[in-house]
């Protein structure tokens, strides 16, 4: 190795540097969420190969540019992460691997990276309220964050949880001990583990600790910052879509990553405000030197708050730095001045997508539940370096083009393009500096997913299961266009020179001129859901 050249070893380590590297948590290795990779080399197009016969295993010698192909559950919303040789992925136990786990649960799978191999699975019960706090076949919707030897998630109980990246196979690590337990549910008998079980290293219940009422569903992609984790509760109204149950409850919280004990709760009160859910995302920024987290509210409010924990009383807070009001007025009144009531096409939206923190600036979209169907949206650029309520003050633009959006945005700084995706089905392009407009394109279905902004590419799937490929570039040129056989919820990500795109019932890793290899998994055959009524593609 030191025979050779300096320049030669320099470019080799670059090169290194640009595509080893792993996609850890939710957003990648950017703390601002910004869903964007430096990485090349990924290709402008795939095939995702054919089902064998009277079978749910693609035949993967009919793919092209694509390594390997893992079954997962029948819907899979949970975006997957890439670290220390190991893939994760959220799903539903529609294709159970574990023979003593039959029944719906919301699950975590772990996968070896370079071939999609079973490794073990976090499968946790669902709640005994059913679907007002925990929607049949969801399944676990978080992404986890990955560090060294453990990872956290947010569960479909509305818990954040603290494993062991090498699940039971090495032992039961840490303070837990209960995982049998844990498997069997509350009030059930406990049903031991094995090898391929989680292990728990520690466990914070919401429900029980904080009194928190998750909506039908709870979903928390935490993010850290030294020995902080930042998370939100999913609080949220009861079947009456009238009565909040806790209104006095946190909507986000600080916990200490080590021990999962409670560091702190948010200040700003959004409980008694909540219009629907809270399903959001926190990320993270530095301005003027202090570390800020964001937060979207349940409320339609953008938060900013401090990373550093204050006591007032009895309570600690994280204090807010700001605040802006993310829906305009004439969404919340009509012309006459009357309220419009939510949820209406024209009323008013909660906060759903991750906010993203670029050069001094939180750039986030408004929405809905998708359940709630289209309606008028705004995505804000809002200045981070401002204090209080900025609502009139700190907005940079505004734009109102967008529908009702869950996406996350994505912003290539090699060229200053942002990149969003609304819930009706259209991607946009815009100025990230200015907001203007580049061009936008109709994918012809729902979108919940957000997109990948890599390579010069900008990837993106939708509902009726279709993946484009668009150039990142201020002209609209649509590379190609595939379609996966089963709805897109998720967003693609990248890690170590592979792609990920998982679709509600397989994950494909792919990576250009990839030699196929089998994933040496088990192939459950669960039926697919139905697909809804493909409309015709328009080409620009």
């Amino acid at each position: 190795m030191k025979s050779l050249p300096h320049f030669v070893l320099t470019c080799g380590l670059a090169a290194l540097t640009v595509q080893a590297e792993d996609w850890p948590q939710w957003g990648g290795n950017d703390p601002g969420r910004n869903m964007y990779s430096p990485a090349k080399g990924f290709p402008d197009k795939f095939e995702p190969g054919k089902f064998k016969p009277n079978s749910e295993e693609i035949d993967i010698a009919t793919t092209k540019n694509v390594k390997w192909v893992a079954k997962l559950g029948s819907q899979t919303y949970g975006n997957p992460v890439v670290a220390n040789g190991r893939i994760f992925v959220g799903t539903n136990n529609a294709s159970p691997r574990d023979s003593k786990l039959k029944d719906d649960r919301g699950i975590l799978y772990a996968l070896r990276e370079e071939n999609g191999a079973f490794l073990w699975q976090f499968a946790a019960p669902k709640l005994a309220s059913g679907k007002v706090n925990d929607w049949e076949y969801l399944g676990l919707l978080a992404s986890p964050n990955v560090q060294g030897n453990k990872l956290w998630v947010v569960t479909n109980r509305c818990e954040v949880v603290c494993l062991d990246v090498e699940g039971m196979a090495d032992g039961n690590g840490g303070p837990f001990k209960d995982e049998a337990k844990y498997l069997g549910g509350p009030g059930k008998p406990p049903i031991p583990t094995g090898a391929t079980d989680a292990d728990i290293l520690w466990r914070y219940d919401m429900m029980d600790e904080l009194g928190v009422f998750p909506h039908n569903a709870s979903n928390s992609s935490v993010i850290t910052i030294g020995d902080k984790l930042f998370a939100c509760t999913s609080n949220g109204q009861d079947w009456t879509h009238v009565n909040i149950p806790s209104p006095q409850s946190p909507s986000f919280i600080m916990l200490d990553k080590n021990t999962g004990t409670l560091l702190a709760e948010d200040d700003a009160r959004i409980g008694t405000n909540i219009k629907h859910g809270q399903w959001t995302s926190p990320s993270l920024g530095k301005v003027n030197g202090k570390d800020q987290v964001y937060f979207g509210g349940g409320d339609g409010v953008l938060y900013a708050f401090s990373t550093e924990p204050v006591k007032d009383g009895d309570t600690t807070y994280m204090k807010k730095a700001w605040w802006f009001d993310a829906v305009p007025e004439e969404y919340k009144k009509d012309k006459t001045g009357k309220p419009i009531k939510y949820p209406a096409a024209d009323g008013p939206s909660e906060i759903n997508a991750t906010p993203v923190f670029y050069k001094n600036r939180v750039y986030v979209a408004i929405g809905q539940d998708p359940e709630h169907g289209e309606g008028v949206g705004r995505l804000v650029c809002v200045d981070a370096t401002k204090t209080g309520d900025i609502t009139k003050t700190g907005l940079i633009w505004d734009f109102k083009e967008i529908h009702r959006s869950i996406s996350t945005v994505s912003i290539d700084p090699t060229n200053g393009l942002l990149f969003v995706a609304d819930f009706s089905g259209f991607v946009f392009c815009l100025d990230a500096e200015t907001g203007k407009k580049q061009w936008q394109y109709d994918m012809k279905a729902h979108m919940w997913g957000s997109t990948l902004a890599v390579d010069g590419k900008v990837y993106v799937g939708d509902e009726d299961g279709d993946v484009c490929v668009f150039a990142s570039d201020r002209k609209l040129k649509l590379l190609s266009e595939t379609n996966l056989g089963a709805p897109v919820y998720s967003t693609p990500i990248v890690a170590n020179g592979v792609m990920y795109v998982g679709s509600q019932t397989h994950l494909f890793a792919i990576a250009e001129g990839a030699k196929p290899v089998e994933t040496v998994l088990e192939q459950p055959k669960p039926v697919i859901q139905g697909l809804r009524p493909r409309r015709d593609k328009e080409q620009p």
